[in-house]
């Protein structure tokens, strides 16, 4: 038997007692190692059919195929049958479970710092604990023995509270507790090092097989058909006759089924079968392990426990625990095998040694404690440590809904109700902007293996980890950078990363701080960066209070507000729309007229059919230009000029080509963000500076708000747009790669006089939230619509012209808004960063999406949606008639409403008037 005793004494740089002795070939040392076994009563390995034979014969044709039978599979397969898709068929090539889900821990946690991994969450527990079981009398092996959440210092603590505030908005119960009451619910735990914890009495476990059993024989029970031992062989992927890439068939060992939709639900072997239909899948395998204990007097009916600052989690098995968590040096499964089925890898001890202080540090009794069985299986891990679902860019009908980081049983549910939402309706119900392929990865990135890796390693080793509002990746960084990127270096921009870019963040008076290779954290027998800047300057803004830096960003946010700044914001999307039907496709894709005269720019959104929206962006109307010309290309038919926010471009194109391919509009959309360079100057003073620089009348009257021209600055020709995303008179400068730094320098050396100053992405938060500019996927996202987000300005709905979207908005203008997106402020100067509570004459009617501070009004600035507790409509009268409070880390704080910006209400200084 192993002991934890010897583990944690093995932790000292020797060798190991041979108990604890690694099963692989450390050294030729011998002694009895726990053996490899899952701690649960059943799995489907025994169970099915044998031979290699399937468990029936596969159909000639299918309406969808959903391949691999673990959590995800089944789930999906459920969720398509109980909405009434008929001729669901399920594939898994062994039996289901038998890749990652059959050894998986199954817990689930109801609190996420996000609002809907919270719903998704919230509805597999309803599925396992509620649904399933009333479906068919069946018990799923769900346990609501709840959860704990360590804290052992007051920025771990600060997050838990963030995490309780914003459970009450959804009805999820937590308590903050002390390190005594610590005691009380748990007896076994040392609380000598705690700081508090957060309880949360419903979380609970899931049980694999049962779960998925249980899915199946509801999923069969609605028509659905299971076929176990049916390995695929092939996607057979179509061109239609406007060259677009279908799916049209899965060939099996065992015949062929015709269907238009596929759903890799494959797991680690998800990229395998992505490759079949020529589809980049980026994740990577990893071995992912946890210790199951012998029987524990006294731990009968503890919570579960997560003490992420020890990297560790104790999960109730029974009258025993499984002890895991997320090592810094997790192990690559170089070489997927094809064949791997209930399989477990040897646990390397070496590796997982780490975790063993922590669990013994916290449950003392483990150090006197034997070692059952260890279980160590591969599982998928992604770039960003979330999943990878919704329709594929390269293949129409090709689904994933793979990639869950070890996640896969309690995120099962909500994601694959919402995946049966994506295949059925061609949308997801909920915001899944941040799972969906088509959005995360800009195509250079999805089959870039360095960059996967490296990101793929540090969410893994960063997954326990403090959430903290202004961190920053250290991995797969200096991969995009734009013609401005050595330039700002020098002058101590420190950048952040958004889709690959480096984009400015915010300027250090200090020293240059570069971005340097990856160095794994030390792991892998590299060697750590000593004296790194970059890393330094992020973790001193490890806090959820002001960041240290926060008066450099005022610094930054007044100059532009009294004197001008500079943006370099090379990093957005520019697209050009053109063809002989652009502007047929202009009207149907933009909520806004933009079909004007050439010279004119509209703000504009992009709707899905739910009225929900998709995009904002600037539509300028353009002349043909010369062939070759990123600034102003040769086409024709009708032209328009894109620009889209960079961490969103990705959206925006994936959005617009499925569109352009479902409605068969002759025209093309060419992306020219890589080619071109972008400049915002903005302030008061910028007309003048701008004056010396650009040859072209400035004024109001030969130049006006929201129009553009082609002009020349420093000798070099760009596109000059009279735009502002931070509530200034300002210009936009759109400049050829190549002229970038000269028409850089050429401004800076005019504006020297006037105090003109390079300013980041952090003053541009600040600044846009005052003026009361929304920000795509914080305050806009793809379940919010224009008429709830105050953005009704946007929609021609006194034209003719159909939209899409339109008959959404226009029945929802008819009924009556039920939720609206309002502005708060405090008279307290308090950090708020989202999810904060808000709470209206004493109830809970929301909570905020988007905040930051503003320096222009002194004041702390939050947006989010509020809804009437009973149930009427919000209008302005309600919004005006209530008493508001925010709830930042269960702290409840005083706020106004506002139903227009609190500064510059009448958009006076846009339009030049100080």
């Amino acid at each position: 038997m192993s002991r934890m005793s010897r583990a944690w004494r093995a932790a000292a740089p020797r060798p190991l007692p041979a108990p604890w002795r690694s099963p692989r070939p450390f050294g030729s040392a011998s002694g009895p190692t726990a053996k490899k076994s899952v701690p649960y009563q059943k799995t489907l390995r025994e169970e099915g059919p044998g031979g290699g034979e399937p468990s029936r014969p596969p159909p000639a044709s299918a309406q969808v195929v959903v391949v691999g039978g673990g959590s995800l599979g089944c789930q999906t397969t459920y969720h398509l049958a109980k909405m009434g898709v008929s001729g669901v068929v399920l594939l898994e090539r062994d039996r289901l479970t038998s890749g990652t889900t059959w050894h998986t821990a199954g817990l689930l946690w109801q609190l996420r710092p996000s609002d809907v991994e919270v719903e998704l969450l919230a509805h597999t527990r309803d599925v396992v604990s509620r649904d399933l079981p009333a479906e068919t009398g069946l018990h799923t092996g769900w346990v609501e023995n709840g959860g704990l959440f360590i804290a052992s210092n007051k920025q771990r603590l600060d997050e838990y509270k963030r995490l309780m505030s914003l459970g009450k908005v959804y009805g999820v119960e937590s308590h903050v507790l002390s390190p005594s009451q610590t005691k009380d619910l748990y007896p076994l735990m040392n609380i000598d090092d705690l700081y508090g914890t957060l309880y949360v009495p419903k979380d609970g476990t899931m049980d694999p097989a049962g779960t998925c059993s249980t899915l199946a024989r509801a999923a069969t029970a609605r028509g659905a058909t299971i076929i176990e031992n049916c390995p695929v062989t092939g996607i057979q992927v179509r061109t239609d006759d406007f060259g677009v890439k279908r799916v049209h068939a899965v060939e099996t060992a065992h015949g062929t089924i015709q269907t238009p939709c596929v759903v890799n639900c494959a797991g680690v072997w998800a990229r395998a079968l992505g490759r079949l239909a020529g589809v980049r899948v980026p994740l990577v395998a990893m071995h992912h392990a946890y210790v199951v204990t012998e029987r524990i007097e006294g731990i009968q009916n503890m919570p579960n426990v997560r003490d992420h600052d020890a990297s560790v989690y104790l999960r109730l098995q029974g009258d025993a625990l499984s002890v895991g968590g997320y090592e810094s040096n997790p192990i690559f499964w170089e070489e997927v095998s094809e064949k791997f089925a209930f399989g477990l890898f040897d646990l390397d001890w070496d590796v997982f040694m780490q975790h063993i202080e922590g669990a013994v540090n916290r449950v003392p009794v483990l150090e006197k404690t034997g070692i059952k069985s260890t279980v160590c299986g591969p599982e998928s891990f992604t770039a960003d440590h979330k999943p990878l679902m919704g329709e594929a860019p390269e293949v129409r009908g090709f689904f994933l809904g793979c990639g869950f980081n070890s996640a896969g049983m309690m995120l099962g549910g909500g994601c694959g109700r919402e995946l049966a939402h994506w295949i059925i309706r061609g949308r997801p119900e909920k915001d899944m902007y941040g799972y969906d392929i088509r959005q995360r990865f800009h195509h250079s990135l999805t089959d870039n293996n360095r960059w996967i890796r490296e990101r793929s390693h540090e969410s893994y080793a960063k997954n326990y980890s403090v959430v903290f509002p202004h961190d920053e990746p250290l991995a797969g960084r200096n991969v995009r950078k734009d013609p401005l990127h050595e330039e700002l270096l020098r002058q101590g921009c420190v950048f952040q990363e958004r889709h690959g870019w480096e984009r400015p963040g915010w300027f250090s008076p200090g020293a240059a701080a570069p971005v340097l290779d990856y160095d794994y954290y030390g792991a892998y027998g590299r060697e750590r960066h000593r004296d790194y800047t970059y890393n330094r300057l992020l973790g001193d803004e490890y806090t959820f209070d002001f960041p240290p830096h926060h008066n450099i960003i005022k610094n930054e946010c007044l100059t532009c507000r009294n004197a001008l700044a500079l943006f370099d914001m090379s990093y957005f999307g520019k697209f050009y729309l053109v063809g002989p039907e652009a502007t047929k496709a202009a009207d149907w894709l933009f909520s806004a007229d933009v079909s004007k005269a050439p010279g004119s720019t509209v703000y504009t959104c992009m709707l899905n059919r739910q009225g929900g929206v998709e995009s904002d962006l600037t539509v300028s109307r353009i002349s043909p230009g010369a062939p070759g010309s990123p600034l102003a290309p040769s086409f024709e038919g009708d032209g328009y000029y894109l620009a889209i926010g960079g961490a969103v471009a990705q959206h925006n194109w994936s959005h617009i080509t499925t569109v352009l391919q479902d409605m068969k509009f002759q025209c093309k959309l060419l992306d020219c963000s890589e080619e071109l360079g972008m400049m915002s100057i903005q302030g008061p003073l910028s007309r003048a500076v701008l004056q010396e620089v650009l040859d072209t009348d400035l004024s109001n009257e030969a130049f006006p708000f929201s129009t553009h021209k082609i002009t020349t600055a420093a000798g070099c020709k760009v596109r000059a747009m009279r735009l502002s995303f931070v509530g200034e008179m300002g210009w936009e400068l759109h400049v050829p790669r190549a002229d970038c730094v000269k028409v850089y320098r050429a401004v800076m050396q005019a504006g020297a006089r006037h105090g003109i100053a390079n300013a980041g992405y952090r003053a541009i938060d600040s600044l846009s939230i005052e003026k009361g500019y929304r920000h795509w996927h914080a305050d806009l996202r793809p379940d919010d619509t224009p008429l709830e987000a105050g953005l009704a300005f946007t929609c021609k709905l006194k034209s003719s012209i159909p939209f899409l979207g339109r008959e959404a908005v226009e029945a929802q203008k008819a009924k009556g808004i039920f939720r609206r997106l309002v502005c708060f402020t405090t008279e307290e100067k308090v950090p708020m960063f989202g999810l904060e509570a808000v709470w209206r004459d004493g109830k809970v009617v929301g909570h905020i999406r988007r905040a930051d501070f503003g320096f222009a009004i002194d004041k702390t600035i939050a947006y989010g949606y509020i809804r009437d507790p009973a149930g009427g409509p919000v209008s302005l009268d309600f919004v005006k008639s209530g008493s508001y409070e925010l709830e930042r880390m269960g702290v409840t704080f005083p706020a106004r409403a506002h139903t227009k910006s609190p500064f510059d209400p009448d958009n006076k200084r846009v339009k030049g008037f100080y």
